[in-house]
């Protein structure tokens, strides 16, 4: 019924090989997997080794020729491309087959596909669907690797299932055979001329894989098999997809729109023409407004993400998703100054710790907020408007010593971090900018530098020193001397608890002292 056979390079070789093959209710014979010939083509070799010992292995093998219709002998090597040919020529019946002489093979017609190589030698199966007896058309396939598949079909089954099919039939004179070339895919070819014989193919497509799926629409467009394409787009609307399965998905219905497809592409893609930023300004609102640690935090690092991933081109909409970023900035600093007023007033600090609690909480989130708006600006090249409205907090600075350091070290956390940008080039706020950041901002930093190194995760001491200090070294040479000289006080006087700007101060040095006599010596030695 179903045989796997190995074709005959040499006279006295033809080998026959059963294959397991499903049978459906329907009568449906699945093809077997390329890992099952690939199986049992490796047992048929060593079954085949053990016998060529065998002083006789000729004298069997015309019974075993005699007990099933001979397959033509083809090769999957010439041009891709489907023929119909006539019963003789390429489907004997089992009485030609019986009364066909070795001596007329020469004389087939020379279109025929190339002989395998000995070294690839043909896999062949036959394979039938519905009542074999009533089979009234062979089609045969030639596929990759050697494999040849020959399906006993029913003519008006395809017609009827298959407009390609269909088309043949009505072009060409009745025929009882159809030659597939270079079939791509000879295992889902036959497992979608099975589909054909049964009543709902979608049932048939439940509990695959959608890469098969995949694979099965592909043949059913092919084919024209639209029954069995409508049950594919329904299988890929229903079932859920996997990451790496949607951009395949996407690609190979997008085309199918008269199918149906519309409901699985509406899976990735809106119909509102209008773009997405009211949506994205109400997930920054719920983010920013949120009170819980855990899911703020793990918000926050996700739509960071997601914004990077998404941080492509300068068109408008990317230009309005910034304008809404400094809404969000712009709100959430009003509100900080708000706090930061109400929590240096002097009747504050004479209240309950109950009482101070909420106010001091809301500081850390409206600052843990402008951070995370900082990141998102810088990861997209627009935090110069951040960097210049954070140094011209002048009211901001001054209530900043009047807090307590446990409640306010957040703000100067946002200050390192404009250090930190600008020292690695991912802004550049104008020189006045820079000056008045470091004027106004750098010593409430100094002031809580202890508590930062202690008292806050992520704040790396290595990162943030070299980005003031880089951002000193931006500066005119004058500015740089009084800056510097005022920390070296500082530092001379409470050392760790201090920035080290000792790398900074030390370009400062040549730039002073060593570089104006080096450049005067070159000068000298030229006129000499």
């Amino acid at each position: 019924m179903a045989d796997l056979r190995v074709g005959r390079t040499e006279q006295g070789h033809t080998k026959i090989r059963n294959v397991p093959i499903a049978v459906t209710p329907e009568g449906f014979w699945c093809c077997p997997s390329p890992a099952v010939l690939q199986k049992t083509l490796k047992n048929h070799n060593h079954h085949s080794k053990s016998r060529v010992s065998s002083p006789l292995p000729s004298k069997t093998l015309p019974v075993q020729r005699a007990a099933t219709p001979p397959v033509d002998r083809r090769s999957h090597g010439t041009s891709p491309g489907t023929k119909v040919v006539s019963d003789e020529q390429r489907c004997p019946t089992d009485n030609a087959a019986a009364s066909a002489s070795p001596t007329k093979v020469p004389e087939r017609p020379p279109e025929r596909p190339p002989k395998p190589c000995p070294d690839t030698p043909q896999r062949k199966i036959s394979v039938g669907f519905g009542q074999p007896d009533t089979s009234d058309l062979k089609v045969v396939l030639f596929g990759k690797e050697g494999i040849y598949v020959r399906m006993s079909v029913h003519r008006n089954i395809l017609a009827e299932h298959s407009s390609f099919f269909a088309d043949k039939f009505s072009r060409q004179s009745p025929v009882p055979c159809v030659e597939i070339v270079d079939c791509e895919d000879v295992e889902i070819y036959v497992e979608t001329v099975g589909l054909m014989y049964c009543k709902e193919p979608k049932h048939r497509l439940i509990k695959q894989s959608v890469p098969r799926v995949l694979r099965i629409l592909k043949v059913a467009e092919s084919l024209g098999f639209h029954e069995c394409i409508k049950s594919c787009l329904d299988y890929l609307e229903a079932v859920p997809w996997v990451a790496d399965e949607e951009e395949k998905v996407v690609s190979s219905v997008k085309h199918l729109q008269s199918f149906g497809a519309s409901p699985i592409l509406k899976r990735v893609a809106s119909d509102i023409s209008n773009p997405p930023n009211d949506t994205l300004a109400h997930i920054m609102q719920l983010v920013l407004k949120s009170n819980e640690d855990r899911g703020r935090r793990e918000m926050k690092a996700l739509v960071l993400k997601l914004l990077k991933e998404n941080n492509v081109g300068t068109n408008g909409s990317v230009n309005i998703r910034i304008e809404l970023f400094y809404g969000s900035y712009r709100t959430c600093m009003e509100s900080l100054l708000h706090l930061f007023r109400q929590a240096s007033e002097p009747g504050l600090s004479d209240t309950s710790i109950d009482s101070k609690d909420p106010v001091m909480r809301q500081i850390a989130l409206e600052a843990d907020n402008l951070i995370w708006l900082l990141e998102i600006l810088i990861d997209r090249h627009a935090a110069d408007e951040f960097a210049t409205t954070w140094a011209s907090q002048r009211e901001l600075a001054e209530l900043h010593s009047k807090l307590p350091i446990m409640s306010r070290h957040l703000v100067s956390c946002i200050t390192s971090r404009l250090f930190v940008g600008i020292g690695r080039g991912e802004m550049l706020p104008s020189r006045e900018t820079r000056q008045l950041l470091l004027q106004i901002w750098l010593q409430p930093l100094i002031d809580d530098y202890t508590w930062l190194q202690h008292g806050c995760r992520s704040f790396d001491r290595t990162v943030v020193e070299e980005g003031i200090g880089q951002t000193i070294l931006t500066l005119p040479l004058e500015d740089q001397q009084t800056i510097l000289l005022s920390w070296l006080g500082r530092f001379l006087k409470v050392g760790d608890n201090c920035p080290n700007l000792q790398r900074a101060f030390e370009v400062w040095w040549r730039r002073t002292f060593i570089r104006p006599y080096a450049e005067q010596q070159g000068t000298n030695v030229m006129s000499d």
